[in-house]
């Protein structure tokens, strides 16, 4: 059985037709389904249909034109698409899985979740490229933006989120192209966010390295970088005011605000010991998980589910989202500079005590002074980095993800079995066993 590449580059064949029987499988009783072909050779689809498809699963929109008339022709040009191989060959181009498959079986059904979701993720970063390229006459402002949409993240967001759309879909027996339309402004809207604010950090931290590179904070000035950080988040903006409703604004603007306050918290904490971990997993929340649990949650508001179904989405992206940095907390002290894209021991660095430091405070005390003065004396970083590998600190971390990953799963369950379901309890398993 094929699996998961570590550089996310490879598509396996006897992978993909595992998938496409499931999808028969679950799928197949449904008005209107009908399985891909799986026998068809590789082959190069006509030049107008391949523009087609371009159209179709990209945003061939300007800012100006109309949203409807958007969503319009795209459901025509939706159903006059036929499948082809050779339109899946190109399923990572644009983005990339770093991630390590578990030992073993992962769930009941083995499911590569960016395979189910290569319609929805092949161009994901032409098309933010498109965006940030329509909304401006100034080239500089332009590159600087869609610096880091080089198809060389994790694109976990907006993985997730097209799984927790479909899966909700499904769930809701709502499956029509203009709602999956609309949950990928949402998807976008995620991706987007998040390198914005990875553009900020960059600046704040001052840092040199990010995803194996030159950091935009060290090619351009700050004032640049910053600027184009802000108009990141503005076409961003423009983009889901386009969808016409007031609730998913107010839950994705949510995001915004949580990412500023888990920011000043990360600036200015000076807690007491006992408030530390408290501390840490509010600005854990708002910093990182907020994004994802919020965007979970507008795609179900925009499919119009009920409130419960809501509460599903949202808490399964809080719980991913909190187990996904506990992880990369973890990660800072136990992978290379070339595994992790950017320098190790970096919070450290930067001052900042996270849950391996936290839980080695309790067998080492003498970290406690070490983390109100934020690792500032000479040796503080080297000793901390010592006394947290002494520790469990690390064991515990990695054990309190797993708890949030059970709850992800758990939570998944209480959706309609489907192949995007199962797709949700298989990125649990991605996140807690991931090795960059």
């Amino acid at each position: 059985m094929a699996c998961l590449s570590t550089s996310g580059r490879v598509v396996c064949g006897s992978r993909r037709q595992q998938t496409h029987k499931l999808l028969y499988q679950l799928f197949g009783s449904r008005p209107g389904y009908t399985a891909p072909s799986t026998a068809t050779g590789l082959f190069s689809p006509p030049k107008v249909q391949q523009q087609a498809m371009r159209l179709c699963h990209g945003l061939s929109f300007s800012l100006g034109k109309d949203y409807p008339d958007l969503l319009q022709s795209s459901h025509k040009c939706s159903q006059t698409l036929q499948y082809s191989q050779s339109s899946k060959a190109n399923l990572r181009q644009h983005s990339s899985v770093h991630t390590q498959q578990p030992a073993g079986p992962v769930r009941e059904f083995q499911i590569d979740p960016y395979i189910i979701l290569d319609d929805d993720l092949k161009y994901f970063y032409d098309d933010v490229r498109y965006l940030l390229k329509s909304g401006t006459s100034q080239p500089e402002l332009d590159t600087i933006a869609s610096y880091y949409f080089d198809g060389q993240g994790k694109a976990l967001r907006p993985m997730v989120t097209m799984l927790m759309a479909k899966a909700i879909n499904y769930h809701l027996n709502n499956e029509s192209h203009q709602l999956v339309h609309k949950q990928r402004q949402i998807a976008l809207f995620s991706e987007m966010v998040h390198s914005a604010s990875l553009v900020h950090d960059d600046v704040i931290d001052q840092s040199d390295f990010r995803r194996g590179k030159p950091s935009v904070n060290a090619l351009w000035n700050h004032k640049k970088v910053t600027m184009a950080g802000d108009y990141i988040l503005s076409i961003a903006s423009i983009m889901i005011a386009r969808l016409r409703s007031d609730d998913v604004t107010i839950v994705l603007s949510q995001i915004l605000t949580d990412l500023v306050q888990g920011e000043f918290m990360q600036l200015g904490s000076r807690e007491t010991e006992n408030e530390r971990f408290a501390h840490y997993l509010t600005k854990t929340y708002r910093k990182t998980a907020s994004l994802i649990a919020n965007a979970l949650k507008a795609t179900a508001v925009i499919a119009q589910a009920d409130d419960n179904v809501a509460e599903v989405a949202f808490q399964y992206g809080r719980n991913i989202g909190l187990a996904f940095q506990l992880v990369d907390d973890m990660l800072d002290f136990v992978s290379s500079t070339e595994q992790m894209g950017k320098p190790t021991a970096a919070d450290l660095k930067l001052g900042l005590a996270t849950a391996p430091v936290l839980f080695a405070c309790e067998k080492y005390p003498e970290l406690n002074p070490m983390v109100m003065r934020r690792f500032s004396e000479p040796g503080d970083v080297e000793r901390a980095f010592e006394l947290v590998h002494k520790s469990h600190g690390l064991e515990q971390t990695r054990f309190l993800a797993k708890k949030h990953c059970n709850e992800a799963i758990r939570l998944a369950q209480e959706l309609t079995e489907s192949p995007y379901q199962k797709g949700l309890q298989v990125v649990a398993d991605l996140v807690i066993n991931r090795m960059k």
